[in-house]
């Protein structure tokens, strides 16, 4: 039980930062931004926190959105 606690805790701080992350891309659009979003979706979707199609999803509208705006 201890155990679970402290992943279940560490997985919902993981869980926060790629939702960070990827409000930060939306908001500011430039490239770092996105790529950074784009390396927090992965390790995530890797690690079992964010299911990977969801990442992969999520990656394409970002990408889709940066290039809709240049």
């Amino acid at each position: 039980m201890r155990q679970a606690r402290k992943r279940t805790l560490h997985n919902r701080a993981q869980r926060s930062a790629i939702k960070t992350a990827v409000k930060k891309a939306r908001a500011e659009m430039t490239p770092e931004t996105v790529a950074e979003a784009i390396r927090t979706l992965d390790r995530g979707a890797r690690k079992g926190q964010i299911h990977r199609n969801a990442a992969a999803r999520k990656k394409s509208r970002l990408v889709k959105k940066l290039q809709s705006k240049s």
